[in-house]
Parts: C-alpha cells; structure tokens; sequence
C-alpha cells in the first residue's frame, strides 16, 4: 500500500489543476466534487497506508525521478514515509477535506466558488509535499507552495482594499522567516554535500559535538523559517491580520496546517537542534513569550476570529515550548489535538458569522445557544478542550503533557513551567469570555438562516475528536497509555525525565492545572455573565494596558516606526535618483532628436532638394579637404 504514497499529493494537485483550467465551465455541484473528493480520497488512502504501517519496520522511501543535478546538487523528488510525516499526512488530508466539505456549503453563494476549491486544494498539495518531502529543497518547494497559496486564500477577497493589505503582509513577513531559513539550507549544503534530511541526520552528530557554534548558527537559521511561518515572535504580526480571508481558509491555513510547519521542521531537524542546547534554549524561550503575549491579546478582542487567531499563536508557542525542552512527541500530540479543536472553532466561529449576516463582533452576538444549539455544543467541546477541561477533552492530556514535561524533563525549568501554567490560566479565561458573550445573555442581532448539514456534520466530526482524541495518550497518573508516543518513538527520542521527579509531584501539577483552568472559567463567567457592569469597569480602570494588548503589544506601531516608515522615506527621496535621472536624460535627448527631425520631415520638394545638394556639396568638399 505504500508504493501509492505519492498518490496522495497528487490527487489534490490533480484537482487544483482541474479547477484552474475548468472552473469556470464547471457547476457548482461537479466542483464541489472535484475539490472535496480529491483531498476525501487523499485521507482515504491516507487511512489505508496508516492501517498497512509499521513504524518498527522503517521508513520508506519513493523516488518519483530525479530533479536537479547542478554542481554536486542532486535533490530527487521524492517521498519519506515514517511515523511522524504520517501523522502530518493524516491530519491535513482528514482535517482538509472535513473543511472542503464545510466549504461546499459555507461559500454556495460566492462567485470564485471554483477558484476558491482550487487555491484549498492547490494548498492541500503544497503541505502533504512539504512534510512527505525526503531532502530539504522539495520540502522548501512545498513551504513556499503553502506561502503563495496562504497568499492568495487571505486576499480572497481582494475587492476589499484591507484583505489585500493582509494577504502582503503575511506574504512579506513570512518571506523574511524564509530568506533565513535558505540560508540555514545553503549551509547545510556547504557542509555535508547533500541536502538529503535523512543523510544530515546521520552525519550531523559524526561531524559536529554538543554545543557547536556552526551547528547553533544552522539551527538559529531554521529557527528563523520556523518562527515565519508558525507566527511565533518576533513574527508573529502577520496572523491577526489573516482572518481578512473566509473562515475556512482560518481553519485550514492558520489552524490545522501551514501554522504549524514551523513545528515541523523543528522535529524533522531535531538532531541539530539537540547538538545546540543554545538554540534548543531558544526555541523554548521564543515558546514561552510567545504564548503568552498572544494569550493577553486574545482577553482583549472582540472580533470572534482574532481571538482564535491570537489564541493559535498561544498555542502553538505551547508546541514551541515543548520542542524546546526536548519534548518531541508531547508538541506532535498537541500539534494534533489543537489542529481537532482549533479547526472546530473556527467552522463554528464561521457559522456563526455567517447565520448573523457576516457580523464579526462578538459583543453583537449573543443569545445564539438556544437558537443555534448544535453550533453551540459543538463550539462549547472546542472551547472546553481548548481550556484543558480536566479528564474529559484532549486538550487536557495534550497540554498536561507540555506542563510536567517543562517541569520534570531533564532540559525544563521552573520559568517554562510556570510560563505554560500561566497560559494555561489565561486560555481558559479567553476562551469562556469568548463562549459566554457570543452564546449567552441577550440576542443582539437577529438569525438570518440556519446552516445545513455540510456545516453541522464536519462540526460534530470535529467536536468528537477533541473529546476522545486524547485517550491515546495518558499520564502516568491516568493510566500511563503511551500509543502515541510509542508510535513516534522510531523517529523522535522519548524526553529524559529528572529522576527526582515523582508521582506526587505530577499529581500536585494537574491538581494545580485542573483548578486553575476551573478557576479561569469561573471568572469568564462571573465577568461575562452574572456581573457584565463589572467587566466595562475594569476595561475602564485599566484602559491603557487593555490597548496595549489589544495591538498585539505593539509589535505592528513598532515595525511601522523602525522598518516600514524608514523605508517609505528613503524610496520617496530616491524616486527620481542619479540612476533614473540618466535613463530620464536618455528619453530626454530621443524625444529631442525626434522633434529636430520631424522638422526636416515637411513635405515641400525644394526643400528636400537643396537638403541634396547641401549634403553633396558636403561631401565633395571633405573629400577634395582629405
């Protein structure tokens, strides 16, 4: 079953390209089919080939053909199967289609229908290439496949002049991750000879000791693609701004895939960043304030979408945190759990934008659990696995794992733990904020419409997962099931626990989680529901430091003032420099020229004829003169 492995990119791609030549003559229905199908038959054989798979057996490899062979340069393109490009693979292709069937429905009535499917599907096939890829140029084919298609699904819309200012900004800021990202590939290229990722894993620890500043500066520079394209700090600016796209495209992109590359690459390339504690330190640094930045942001919004978008960046700062401290499979397992919950929310957040006439304000909502019940519940389960609800939610066992394990593992320290304890406590009070004031309270705005079944059925789907999604993985103190991380076990090494550690210890750690995950419900509802007054005032009271987080902690007035104002100035100053100055005198003397001789162009025969025999009488006297 493996030998179809390259079937699975292909058949999205097969279907981009169908939409691309043949949208415009196709229905509405036979699109639907092609974009949807294709990436549903794509998880279908996903599905198989994970059934017919045996991580203790190896990886396997497909070589398509070769593809470039410059100056010792010999990248084929080819395909490398193993446990945890498998779990990528399933969750883009099964999360992908359950958000193009929601798509059938959510975007019935736009007119780029077919060039909606192909730009999802062209994506689709951009990140199965990116994390199957097998040498790290077809892996950056795919990464800047899912940069161009990130590009094209945020501007849309691309009436609205806001969208397309977003789509440039997340393609800029993104680029700026990914320029130190191909140098980090140059490098590696300088120094082993190759660019094949298994061939550097193995090399890498011949040739490099623990602790190599050349090994720190390549790992620094995939830190740097990493950090681009996962919106963690310093480049974290561009996702709020990304919500400009349909709701979809939210839950896609910036939920359930490309956001999460960045975590990709640093488990693919975990060997080099294990021979650099310093930019492994690093990653666990960037981890911790990125979460929580973004999760005081998210307290502040009111646009149901940007508090979903600040939320992902929160957690995938967790993920970070994880990977910095070693903890390899705990940031896979929440990478899966929160790609479940996070693409719930936004098709709920969708729906619900949608039933109330595209209004995006959720202090204009409310009132919606009785009317929209299926929406709520469903929404509710995200929400609650989102907050880590003790026992009941995945988020609960994806995220205790990330807590102990930056506490107990041998690379954690107290200042990760209590950064992710922190966020944790945060979450839950953004997140039911969020539920209580677009669900309860009074209707603000009237239902326009209930949505059908290709909505409710990917939402129930979803909601499913993020309850049960995460018994395959439990703490020793719940019964110590360990399917998930065995199962990545072959490719990414299990976390050196402090032998000091104990089981009280991991006890009094979820004990502490559980209450205050509780504690930051409670005080979502009691400021959101029972005394709502009492939320105003304590905006008003702290007014200066609600702004503040609600810019994203001024990140955007910050590069405005240091990088994009500076560069506006010195282009209008150089607009009319020294070099367009020659080109301006070139146009300047041919339009001169061309005015002198149209001059001579009159069209009166004597004229022409004494011009004769002037330049005869020229001639004759410069040849008798010579």
């Amino acid at each position: 079953m493996t030998e179809l492995l390259w079937i699975v990119p292909a058949l999205p791609f097969l279907g981009a390209i169908i939409l691309i030549i043949l949208g415009t003559k196709l229905s509405r229905i036979a699109a639907s089919f092609v974009g949807a199908g294709s990436v549903g038959l794509s998880a279908l054989l996903v599905i198989l080939i994970g059934l017919n798979y045996a991580p203790a057996a190896g990886p396997f490899r497909q070589v398509l053909w070769q593809w470039i062979d410059v100056a010792g340069l010999s990248p084929a393109f080819g395909f490398h199967l193993d446990s945890l490009s498998l779990v990528f693979i399933f969750v883009i292709t099964f999360v992908g289609f359950l958000i193009h069937v929601y798509s059938t429905e959510f975007m019935a009535e736009d007119e780029g229908f077919a060039r909606f499917f192909a730009y999802l599907n062209l994506f689709v096939a951009s990140m199965l290439i990116l994390v199957l890829a097998d040498n790290l140029v077809l892996m950056y084919l795919g990464w800047e496949g899912v940069g161009l298609c990130s590009y094209l699904l945020i501007g849309f819309w691309y009436e609205e002049k806001k969208n397309g200012d977003a789509a440039r900004k997340a393609f800029i800021v993104t680029r700026v991750g990914d320029t130190a990202m191909a140098i980090g590939l140059f490098m590696l290229f300088d120094i082993f000879g190759t660019l094949i990722i298994n061939d550097i894993l193995e090399q890498a620890p011949q040739l490099w000791s623990v602790g190599s500043q050349t090994a720190m500066v390549v790992a620094l520079l995939l830190l740097g693609g990493a950090v681009g394209k996962s919106a963690q700090l310093p480049l974290q600016t561009w996702l709020p701004d990304a919500m400009a796209g349909p709701s979809p495209v939210s839950a896609l992109i910036h939920a359930a895939t490309m956001v999460t590359a960045g975590v990709y690459l640093i488990a693919r390339m975990h060997v080099i960043f294990e021979l650099s504690p310093t930019a492994q330190l690093c990653v666990g640094i960037i981890g911790a304030l990125t979460l929580l930045i973004a999760g005081f942001s998210a307290l502040t919004q009111f646009d149901l979408k940007r508090v979903l978008a600040y939320s992902t960046i929160s957690q995938i700062g967790y993920m970070f945190l994880a990977l910095g401290v070693g903890a390899w499979s705990a940031a896979i397992f929440h990478f899966m759990i929160h790609a479940f919950f996070k693409a719930l929310l936004f098709l709920g957040a969708g729906a619900v934008i949608m039933v109330l006439h595209h209004e995006h304000d959720m202090f204009k909502m409310g009132g919606l659990r009785n009317k929209l019940p299926v929406i709520y519940w469903t929404f509710l389960i995200g929400s609650a696995s989102l907050a880590a609800l003790p026992f009941i939610t995945a988020g609960f066992y994806s995220k205790d794992s990330i807590l102990w394990l930056s506490f107990a593992g041998e690379k954690g320290n107290i200042w990760f733990f209590l950064a992710g304890l922190t966020g944790a406590f945060v979450t839950s009070i953004y997140t039911f904020r969020m539920v209580f004031v677009t669900f309860f309270g009074e209707a603000k705005t009237a239902v326009g419409h209930h949505t059908g079944a290709r909505i409710t059925i990917p939402l129930v789907i979803l909601a499913v997962l993020s309850l049960v999604g995460g018994f395959i993985e439990l703490p020793h103190t719940l019964g110590h099931l360990e399917l998930f991380s065995d199962f990545l076990k072959p490719v990414l090494p299990a976390v050196a626990v402090d032998p000091s550690a104990t089981t009280g210890m991991e006890w009094t750690i979820q004990g502490i989680t559980m209450v205050l995950s509780l504690v930051g419900i409670f005080i979502a509802y009691h400021y959101y529901v029972r005394k709502p007054e009492q939320a105003s005032q304590l905006k008003s009271s702290l007014a200066g430091l609600h702004r503040f987080w609600f810019m994203g902690w001024g990140f955007d007035n910050l590069y405005d003032s240091v990088l994009v104002k500076p560069y506006v100035f010195l282009a209008t100053v150089n607009k009319n420099d020294i070099v367009d100055k020659f080109y301006s005198l070139i146009v300047y003397t041919t339009e001169l020229l061309h005015r002198i001789f149209a001059r001579s162009q009159g069209g009166i025969l004597r004229w022409y004829i004494m011009s004769m025999v002037i330049g005869a009488i020229l001639i004759l006297t410069l040849g008798l003169l010579l």
